[in-house]
C-alpha cells in the first residue's frame, strides 16, 4: 500500500494529480516563428512518460513582442496554435496526465538571443531584436533596450491577447493555463515598484499595480470553460530592497483566491539580475515562501528551489510546505525522475504499458 505523501493524489481543480510532483515550465528556445518544431515534439513526448503527476508547457508568448528570444512558442494566431497542436496530440498519445501551458509576455526581457549562445539582448534594430514594452521606460541594469512606456490603450490590447491565447491553449487540447507573473516578465513589471514607476491607475499603490494582472486574470477567467482550471505563478520577492516582497504577495494571492485560481506557483526574484540580492542557493530555499502562502489561500499551492532529492521533496509535503513540488532541471538532468523517486519512498507511479516489464526486481510494485 502507498503510504508516501508525494506519491499520493491530490486535485488542481476538476483534474486529479496521480501524485505531487509537477514538471514546470522550462523555455527550450526551439521554435521557428512561434511555431513549434520536432524537438517539442522528441522533449514533451519524453516528459509525457514521466510519470509526473502534471506538466506544464514552457513559456508560450501572447503576441510575437512578448517573445523572450526569437526561438520562443507562441499562442498568437492559427499557425502557432495547430503547431503547438501537433506536440499536444502527440503527448496524448501515450499519457493522461494532465497539461498545461504557461502564457506569458516578456514585457523588458524580451529580445534576447538563445540562452547556450551570448544569453545577450539584442538590439531592436537587429536581425533578430525588436522593441521592448513595460509600465514604465526603464532599462534593466544588465542590459537591453529602454522598453517602451505602455499606453493605457496598449495595455487592454495585451489584456485581451492573454484572454485570446488561452482559449487557443484550451482549444487545441491544454487542461489548464499557467499565467506567468513571475522572474521580471510583464505582468511581474507591473507588480514591482521597481519597474513600475507609474503615475496613473495602474501605478503607485498595491492596489493599481495588481490592476494589470488582474484585469489579465479577469479576462482569462472570463474565457476559459468551466471544465478547466487557470493558475498564476509568482515571484514572492523580487530580492531586492524596497520591491516587491511577500506581504505583498499575499495579498495579491488572496485576490487571485477569490478569482477561483486553480494553484499558485511560487517561486522569487528574476526581476533584475544586476540588483536582486539572492541568498545561498540551496535545496528549497524557496520553499518558505510557498508555505506562507500556503496559511494564507485556499487554492493549492506549488512550491519550487532546487529540489531533487526525493526525500527532501516528500518533508516538503509531509511538512505541508506546498501542495505539490516543482522538479525542473532535475527533470531535464533525469527524465525518469519521477519512477526513482517512487522507487526510494515507496510510491507508485504511471508507466506506458510497453515500459512496464521495465521494473527492477525489488520494485515489483511500482508501477501502475
Amino acid at each position: 500500500m502507498n503510504s508516501s505523501n508525494l506519491f499520493s493524489e491530490k486535485n488542481i481543480g476538476p483534474f486529479q494529480l496521480k501524485n505531487r510532483i509537477v514538471i514546470p515550465p522550462m523555455c527550450q528556445y526551439s521554435a521557428a516563428n512561434g511555431q513549434a518544431t520536432d524537438w517539442h515534439l522528441m522533449h514533451y513526448g519524453n516528459l509525457a512518460l514521466s510519470g509526473a503527476g502534471m506538466l506544464i508547457v514552457e513559456a508560450t508568448a501572447v503576441c510575437p513582442e512578448g517573445r523572450i528570444s526569437y526561438a520562443d512558442l507562441g499562442l498568437w494566431d492559427k499557425n502557432t496554435a495547430q503547431a503547438l497542436r501537433k506536440v499536444v496530440d502527440f503527448m496524448r498519445l501515450h499519457s493522461s496526465m494532465p497539461l498545461a501551458v504557461q502564457i506569458a509576455h516578456a514585457g523588458r526581457k524580451a529580445s534576447t538571443d538563445l540562452s547556450w549562445k551570448s544569453d545577450d539582448y539584442l538590439p531592436a534594430d537587429s536581425a533578430n531584436g525588436w522593441q521592448t514594452v513595460a509600465p514604465s521606460a526603464i532599462a534593466q541594469s544588465t542590459g537591453g533596450t529602454v522598453p517602451h512606456e505602455l499606453t493605457n490603450a496598449e495595455i487592454k490590447i495585451i489584456v485581451e491577447q492573454f484572454a485570446e491565447a488561452s482559449a487557443r491553449a484550451i482549444a487545441i487540447g491544454f487542461d489548464m493555463v499557467e499565467l506567468h507573473a513571475a522572474h521580471g516578465y510583464l505582468m511581474h513589471e507591473f507588480l514591482s515598484p521597481i519597474t513600475n514607476k507609474r503615475t496613473d491607475e495602474y501605478g503607485g499603490s498595491l492596489e493599481n499595480r495588481m490592476r494589470f494582472p488582474l484585469e489579465v486574470v479577469d479576462a482569462v477567467r472570463a474565457v476559459l470553460p468551466a471544465n478547466t482550471a487557470f493558475g498564476v505563478r509568482i515571484s514572492a520577492t523580487d530580492w531586492i530592497d524596497r520591491g516587491w516582497d511577500l506581504s505583498q504577495s499575499i495579498v495579491f494571492a488572496k485576490e487571485l483566491d477569490k478569482r477561483g485560481c486553480g494553484y499558485i506557483h511560487v517561486s522569487g526574484g528574476g526581476l533584475d539580475g544586476g540588483l536582486q540580492k539572492l541568498p545561498p542557493l540551496q535545496s528549497g530555499y524557496q520553499l518558505s515562501f510557498a508555505e506562507a502562502l500556503k496559511k494564507e489561500v485556499v487554492m493549492p499551492v506549488i512550491g519550487v528551489g532546487l529540489i531533487t532529492d526525493p526525500f527532501e521533496a516528500e518533508k516538503a509535503i509531509a511538512e505541508e510546505k506546498a501542495d505539490f513540488i516543482a522538479v525542473g532541471r532535475g527533470m531535464l538532468y533525469d527524465p525518469r525522475w519521477a519512477w526513482h523517486a517512487a522507487a526510494a519512498l515507496g510510491g507508485q507511479v504511471v508507466a506506458p504499458a510497453q515500459y512496464l516489464r521495465s521494473s527492477p526486481h525489488p520494485y515489483k510494485d511500482l508501477f501502475v
